[in-house]
């Protein structure tokens, strides 16, 4: 137990220790909010460069083939981890002992995922009339391998809170990955770019948490040790597998009754639209789940610092659902380029979900800190349900009318339901989620009427799609800022975020 102890007290030199990190809470929040915006800004433009370019070198065949392997992969990468490195990133304490358990359990769900995955599938292909699914579907369950041996460092930098290392790792691996993905599309490679960027990717990701966490794992011990792991990390695997099936049953969908063209349509308007989320959201529950865990006994600081977080995240967002929803066409125009026009209307009323897919995506952020998944699993288990619903009605009328009834359904049913049920209890209430809320719908409805009636279609004379969008985008953004200014708490949040690096240098001092 001696050695345990010394690993807990040795504050900055143990990469299991937290105990240091209580003292300048919020300026590491803050410092690495930052860090984590500027590496993720610099990933969306990797991002978008590389969109760009495989939807030139690609057909919209090829992606959606390979979607059909990436809605079932996400899934299974659940299975993979089992929750296991959140419950390590949630803990107070955790010892060598234990988290070398954890380890070797992620990595042996890894290898077992992979092998049974690879062994599905010849009946994925036969099930979707698609031989080549055979060969991508195995090759790329590789990848749940590499990322089952990098699970519990990776947790153990967001445990640390070390957010810039964890930047590089990340953003340099989804770099490197992009890089490889484009050189092999340009060599005609086809679908396999895309394999190659999901190993690349893994492989990356894994040496990078390896050289960069400072731990190495030992022998594991008894899964007894590791009893209360298991229990949180199954209920969070439970609700999240649900919640993932409800983003991917629907491609599974369109791909079995529609092909793969229309899924192609649908997955890569799904992408453009979800990139604002994913880029902000993901990398910031690095820095938001750790704080709120060791802020869970403070209920005034933690739903303030939930509140900052979070409206900021609506705020940013606000003008994109805007310039989606009116714009389409032009961004599918000069993003994905002219083989892809079909997609427009796809893309349009997926951006309505932008409105409030942001603030859904931080709930699991209040389940996990709180110690609450079996709710978090109740949750969404209805928000499955409900998604069922929509896709069963939507789906024999094709993949613009299954967007419709995504967006539709969400900001009528699913939203409220989930914010309601998640404020019953704990610091932060249902009030909450409308102070949240009312910036960033009405930025986006203002922005999205102001498209309408003076956008570039009406102001200029047969704008190319560049010009339209550049001239949208302007109008979108100006109207949100706009808003925010007129509103007193849109001020402040914009007046804070300016001097963020004031207040930041504040805290080092007081700290």
């Amino acid at each position: 137990m001696a050695p345990d102890k010394h690993r807990r007290d040795s504050g900055d030199q143990d990469p299991l220790g937290v105990g240091h990190l209580k003292r300048d809470l919020a300026s590491r929040s803050i410092s690495g909010g930052v860090v984590t915006l500027v590496a993720q800004s610099i990933k969306v433009a990797v991002q978008i460069g590389s969109i760009i370019l495989l939807a030139r070198l690609l057909t919209p065949e090829d992606f959606g083939l390979f979607a059909i392997v990436l809605a079932f992969l996400a899934v299974l990468e659940l299975f993979k981890d089992m929750g296991l490195s959140g419950a390590t990133v949630q803990r107070a304490e955790v010892t060598h002992r234990e988290l070398s358990t954890l380890f070797w359990l992620n990595a042996g769900l890894g290898a077992a995922v992979a092998v049974v995955f690879a062994a599905l599938a010849p009946g994925l292909a036969w099930f979707y009339d698609e031989p080549l699914l055979t060969g991508v579907a195995a090759t790329a369950a590789l990848t749940l391998i590499f990322t089952g041996f990098s699970a519990q460092h990776l947790a153990l930098l967001r445990r640390q809170m070390r957010f810039k290392t964890l930047s590089v790792v990340q953003t340099g691996s989804e770099i490197i990955a992009m890089g490889a993905a484009v050189a092999a599309a340009a060599s005609d490679f086809g679908i396999w770019s895309l394999v190659l960027q999901r190993l690349t990717w893994g492989l990356a990701m894994l040496a990078g948490a390896f050289l960069t966490s400072g731990w190495l794992p030992g022998r594991p011990g008894r899964l007894s040790l590791i009893r209360d792991q298991i229990r949180f990390g199954t209920n969070a695997t439970a609700a999240m597998v649900l919640g993932r099936l409800a983003g991917s049953v629907d491609k599974m969908a369109i791909g079995w009754l529609w092909g793969p063209g229309p899924l192609g349509l649908f997955e890569r308007s799904q992408k453009l639209t979800m990139m604002p989320v994913v880029n902000i959201c993901t990398p910031l529950a690095s820095v938001a789940l750790p704080m709120l865990s060791r802020l869970v006994d403070e209920p005034d600081r933690y739903r303030s610092a939930y509140l900052a977080v979070a409206q900021r995240i609506g705020m940013l967002t606000a003008p994109v659902a805007a310039l989606i929803f009116m714009s389409a066409e032009s961004v599918t125009g000069v993003v994905l380029g002219e083989q892809w026009s079909r997609a427009a209307p796809i893309l349009s009323w997926l951006g309505v979900s932008l409105l409030y897919a942001p603030l859904t995506f931080t709930l699991s952020w209040l389940y996990m800190s709180q110690d609450r998944t079996p709710e978090m699993l109740r949750a969404n288990a209805v928000n499955v349900c409900v998604n069922m619903v929509a896709l069963a009605i939507s789906l024999p009328f094709g993949p613009i009318f299954v967007a419709m009834a995504y967006a539709l359904g969400g900001a009528f049913v699913r939203a409220p339901f989930l914010l309601w049920y998640v404020g019953r209890k704990g610091p932060v209430g249902s009030r909450t989620f409308l102070r949240i809320l009312c910036l960033p719908v009405t930025a986006g409805i203002a922005g999205a009427g102001l498209i309408h009636f003076i956008g570039s279609g009406v102001v200029l004379t047969e704008p190319s799609a560049l010009t339209s969008l550049i001239y949208d985008t302007g109008i979108a953004v100006a109207t949100a800022l706009t808003v925010y200014l007129i509103a007193p708490s849109g001020r402040r949040m914009l007046f804070e975020t300016l001097t963020f690096r004031k207040r930041m240098m504040q805290m080092r001092v007081n700290h």
